[in-house]
């Protein structure tokens, strides 16, 4: 499906979303000045389109016992394609992996990492990641206090 230009409404209304996905289509019409059913007729499109993904609930991970925040960086011994499906399957398969983003640089990998506490962070190095052969170099990065942490893109029309 070809995708079309966004224009300032569809703009619009992604922002109001990112700040509040559960404000229903009449909700979000009165802050665009637009009708509900061309606001979720738009909706609809923007997710028929891919641009909206899904939606999601952004928790506390303190109150839920997962304050021990770590970025790992991985270096991969070689870099086959075997190597980076098996990292990656491992990566897909374990949980306490919040994000994974493949670099350019001196690691191949970046994961933030959420745990309970050292000892599952310990764990989760020595059960998973140390073993797998095709790992040459792992750092780890802990958080001690985030500054700003965003799940909103900063999207402008009209070079989206």
């Amino acid at each position: 499906m070809a995708t079309r230009q966004l224009d300032e409404t569809d703009i619009r209304i992604l922002q109001i979303l990112q700040e509040n996905a559960r404000l229903t289509g009449e909700e979000i019409g009165i802050r665009i000045h637009k009708a509900p059913p061309s606001v979720n007729r738009r909706i609809r499109a923007l997710q028929d389109e891919g641009y909206i993904q899904k939606y999601v609930a952004v928790l506390d991970h303190k109150k839920l016992k997962l304050g021990f925040i770590a970025f790992t960086h991985v270096q991969l011994k070689n870099h086959t394609t075997e190597s980076f499906d098996i990292f990656v399957q491992l990566i897909e398969s374990s949980p306490e992996v919040l994000e994974c983003h493949q670099l350019a640089g001196n690691y191949d990998f970046v994961l933030k990492i959420a745990v309970a506490d050292t000892d599952t962070y310990s764990d989760f190095l020595m059960k998973k990641l140390f073993p797998l052969i095709i790992t040459e170099k792992i750092t780890t990065g802990l958080v001690l206090k985030s500054q700003k942490t965003a799940t909103a893109l900063p999207i402008r029309h009209p070079n989206c």
